[in-house]
């Protein structure tokens, strides 16, 4: 995956976007941000939204509980939620905590002109059939033709661009920023080897795999944090990356003198 994108007053590069890849046939990239800065273990208020979180004494609080949609184990205190005037339990975490201090950033909305290359091969043993979906002189290692794909001009370009596939499958890009989403790449192959082999090129279709609905697991979305170390204690800030993941799913169907493979 390429591409550059300003944040205020920084330019973001791939190292920035894109993290490492889940699997050998998955890429994610990162649209949006919600950072929490500075956070470090200690002692801080529950989020007042959390199930029996506000309280007025401590013996609303029970020692050690644990609320699974909380964001750390009670100490048995009821103290200030921070600078408010109302009170819930206190929790022994990584304070303060993502839903009171996390910031959002702005979406990278020039991600829609980022690009991704998906090479892809097929082979079929029982026909001695090993097609590509990269054109000769890409397999031969001479420079990349600077074009994007199409299916009539460009078959064997596999560059797409990340607004392209989100228009293919029928989302909007800005709202993929907002929520993420996983959409699936398929890369069908369908070959009559009765024609000569080089007609044997791919297609690609594009679907939202995950629910479009505003539910917990709809959307996409993973955490990670970046650890330093600040007057000999251990600081972290803790990034909550929404982006887009695309699953590539490859579908192979050759036929010969009657003989079908899938």
């Amino acid at each position: 995956m390429k591409g550059t994108a300003r944040q205020g007053d920084h330019v973001l590069d791939m190292v920035e976007y894109v993290r490492p890849l889940e699997g050998g046939d998955v890429i994610s990239a990162i649209l949006r941000r919600v950072v929490t800065y500075n956070q470090r273990q200690g002692t801080c208020a529950e989020h007042f939204t959390v199930a029996n979180a506000n309280c007025t004494k401590d013996s609303d609080c029970v020692a050690g509980q644990v609320d699974f949609h909380g964001n750390g184990r009670r100490t048995g205190l009821c103290v200030p939620y921070y600078n408010q005037t109302f009170k819930t339990c206190e929790i022994q975490t990584w304070c303060p905590i993502e839903d009171f201090a996390g910031i959002w950033e702005p979406a990278l909305d020039e991600a829609i002109n980022f690009t991704v290359y998906i090479k892809n091969s097929v082979h079929f043993p029982k026909f001695k059939v090993l097609r590509g979906n990269v054109d000769q002189n890409q397999r031969n290692g001479k420079k990349k033709k600077r074009c994007h794909y199409d299916e009539e001009k460009n078959p064997y370009c596999p560059i797409f661009q990340l607004g392209y596939i989100a228009e293919q499958a029928r989302e909007k890009f800005s709202e993929l920023c907002r929520t993420g989403g996983v959409i699936g790449v398929f890369i069908n192959w369908k070959c009559d080897l009765d024609w000569d082999p080089s007609l044997c090129k791919p297609t690609y279709s594009f679907r939202r795999l995950d629910l479009r609905k505003n539910l917990p697991n709809s959307g996409y979305d993973f955490k990670f944090a970046k650890y330093y170390s600040k007057d000999g204690e251990e600081f972290r800030t803790l990034i909550n990356a929404i982006g887009i993941r695309l699953d590539v799913i490859v579908h192979g169907h050759v036929r010969s003198s009657g003989n079908t493979l899938v």
